[in-house]
């Protein structure tokens, strides 16, 4: 088994954060003898913070990777990808909504693909989050073509040869950065294959912002901008 970074971008989950990690460990432990696990702490203020400092303590493979300000969900999980150092990276939340032992899934399909992404078989969320989700991936299908059924599954394992690629061509930050990281994937040549994630619950702590305007507004900007720069590069 090759070594494996773990990354999970956090935003005020102080709830969840310690079980999330605990649970990690856990499972790595019984697959592989090197790993570490990067949280990315995007400017939370319920002291989530403080609590990965005490787990590294305990567990050196621990690491923190701490933003002062708020700077979306993109940008955590893209410094979570930047930061990793062993040969594979695999990235999920920090809400415990994924059965995390489904991470053997998508390393059994590693070796025949550059990136294994899963797509939540049945998504347990509530319906107009739902509704919202499959409207999104419908529309970067329509504007980009067809990447993954599940654009935004957080549940992704990839080679570190495909975050060098592609590191320094994605720009989106915020809800848009999934997609962007796809479709750029996709184009670059790297195979994908794609896994049912039949571990998909339902929160039960914490509150998710994925539904608030000004998230949902930045993704639309961000998305526009990627489409019109990739019509522009085509030009050229």
């Amino acid at each position: 088994m090759k070594s494996i970074t773990v990354s999970m971008p956090a935003y005020n989950e102080v709830e969840n954060i310690e079980a999330m990690v605990q649970d990690v460990i856990q499972v790595m432990d019984t697959l592989v003898d090197d790993y570490e696990v990067i949280v990315v702490d995007d400017g939370s203020s319920d002291g989530m913070a403080e609590v990965v400092r005490s787990l590294s303590q305990q567990h050196p493979q621990v690491r923190l990777v701490q933003h002062e300000v708020n700077q979306g969900y993109g940008a955590a999980v893209f410094n979570g990808l930047v930061n990793a150092s062993k040969d594979l990276v695999f990235f999920t939340d920090s809400d415990r909504q994924f059965d995390f032992r489904e991470i053997e899934k998508l390393l059994a399909h590693i070796d025949q693909a550059d990136l294994v992404v899963g797509h939540r078989a049945p998504r347990r969320d509530p319906f107009m989050r739902k509704l919202n989700g499959w409207g999104w991936s419908g529309l970067v299908t329509v504007l980009f073509g067809y990447t993954a059924r599940d654009i935004d599954c957080a549940f992704k394992l990839m080679r570190r040869e495909v975050v060098e690629r592609l590191k320094d061509e994605v720009e989106s930050r915020g809800a848009t950065f999934s997609a962007e990281f796809l479709v750029r994937a996709k184009r670059a040549g790297f195979r994908i294959q794609e896994v049912p994630i039949r571990g998909h619950r339902a929160r039960v702590a914490g509150s998710q912002t994925g539904a608030r305007m000004d998230v949902i507004l930045r993704a639309f900007k961000e998305l526009l901008r990627f489409r019109i720069a990739l019509w522009k590069d085509r030009s050229k």
